[in-house]
């Protein structure tokens, strides 16, 4: 449960179309907010408010380069969602290989009862 306290205001900030857009641009390394803007056709007052609430929820984080404010993603919050999801991949794997166990079982069971065997 503590991952949700952590994840949710990621999750909450992704949920916007506009702001996963500009984490999908930030994929390919930092920006300033004028290019952000221009490049997914938003004016800056709106991206500029997308990346506040990006930056609060720890996505993203900002340097000042003289007069520009360079925007650029933090892996941390990334790497949490990664260790979240991967426990759901262990369960989905431990489903299959239990479904597997069932099938081969219900296999057998049908040969032993062949009676052509």
């Amino acid at each position: 449960m503590e991952y949700i306290k952590h994840m949710l205001p990621m999750l909450t900030a992704l949920a916007e179309p506009n702001r996963f857009r500009i984490i999908e641009l930030l994929r390919e390394g930092p920006r300033p907010v004028g290019e952000i803007a221009e490049r997914l056709q938003l004016r800056q007052p709106q991206v500029s408010k997308h990346l506040r609430v990006l930056s609060e929820a720890g996505l993203v984080e900002v340097h000042p380069a003289a007069q520009q404010r360079i925007y650029q993603l933090r892996a941390e919050p990334f790497q949490t969602f990664e260790a979240w999801l991967e426990t759901y991949r262990n369960f989905k794997e431990a489903s299959y290989d239990r479904l597997e166990e069932h099938l081969q079982t219900l296999q057998a069971k049908e040969k032993s009862h062949d009676p052509e065997n």
